[in-house]
């Protein structure tokens, strides 16, 4: 199985535009919606490759995906 990072944005705040900022990163297979902490983010939002996980560019990172993909022995 693959996996992404998928950004989960403030609230009211369209992804890609100038005035998205990232919250908080999520872990979700590749191309997917539902990330491994049970929430749907929107199709739309900036996706970075699983091995940004771990990295700066992952930060802040859901502790409950986090959890749930070391679980999947990546």
């Amino acid at each position: 199985m693959e996996f992404e990072l998928r950004a989960e944005y403030a609230e009211g705040t369209p992804p890609r535009s100038g005035e998205a900022r990232d919250t908080t990163w999520h872990m979700t297979e590749t191309g997917g919606v539902r990330v491994l902490c049970g929430r749907d983010l929107d199709p739309a939002a900036e996706t970075r490759p699983a091995e940004a996980w771990g990295t700066d560019a992952a930060e802040p990172f859901c502790r409950s995906c986090g959890a749930r993909y070391l679980r999947q022995g990546q």
